[in-house]
């Protein structure tokens, strides 16, 4: 008897050690989804020391607003609104869905509004997303789905202070450098950071075109998920649980 006491003890101790972040919620994610996410929450140790800083700031001040009993909001910034700031904003928006942080609200934007980058919908649909043509032309629609449980994503090129996006009271995320030099100061925003991402654009029509693009989600989708583990931490030793 007391063997199998001592067993326990230890099995409790050494899940209480544990550094993997388990989702917080019964989250319904699509399943064709699950697989990606699963290999994404289990990545997050390979981030570059120098890179969590950065991202834990982030962390810290999404966190900060979630315990003043404020939703954060998110806008991901990017020149075009086009490939990067797309991919962070549904992979913020996923990754607090899994981590039960439902005061999160991600959105993005650009200096300039030109089109979702069809490639960008490529590496977002064969990471398991389901990703819907809601209309055509220049500057087409999409709505992309995460989970059983949850309106869509309408993603669209849009200018970061668009009428579907925050005026204030948001935290600015630059993703690339363009932006981030040309718009040093974000009306509205409570706080700024830069989070540059290489473009993928600079691989269109060659033959690392498709690597490009799947690396930059799959490096995108571990940083986001990297910020909402960092916050259901926090907000869990706030809270004792």
């Amino acid at each position: 008897m007391k063997t199998i006491i001592g067993i326990g003890i230890v099995a409790l101790c050494c899940a209480g050690c544990s550094t993997t972040h388990r989702p917080q919620s019964n989250a319904r994610l699509l399943l064709p989804l699950r697989p990606y996410v699963n290999e994404v929450a289990n990545e997050l140790d390979t981030i570059a020391a120098d890179r969590k800083a950065v991202l834990a700031e982030i962390s810290a001040t999404i966190t900060a607003r979630l315990e003043a009993g404020a939703d954060a909001k998110l806008t991901f910034i990017c020149t075009h609104n086009s490939r990067r700031s797309h991919m962070s904003q549904i992979w913020a928006q996923t990754a607090a869905y899994y981590y039960g942080l439902d005061k999160v609200h991600t959105f993005s934007g650009g200096t300039q509004a030109t089109a979702c980058n069809c490639r960008t919908v490529t590496a977002m649909r064969k990471a398991g997303f389901d990703i819907e043509d809601a209309t055509t032309g220049d500057n087409p629609l999409y709505l992309v789905r995460y989970a059983e449980d949850r309106l869509p994503i309408r993603a669209y090129s849009k200018l970061y202070n668009a009428d579907d996006n925050p005026k204030r009271d948001f935290i600015a995320l630059m993703t690339c450098s363009a932006a981030d030099k040309s718009c040093p100061v974000v009306k509205g925003a409570v706080a700024r950071y830069a989070i540059h991402y290489v473009d993928p654009r600079l691989c269109d029509d060659t033959p690392t075109e498709t690597i490009a693009y799947d690396e930059r989600c799959r490096e995108i989708a571990r940083e986001m998920f990297y910020i909402m583990s960092e916050v259901r931490r926090q907000l869990n030793g706030a809270t004792g649980t």
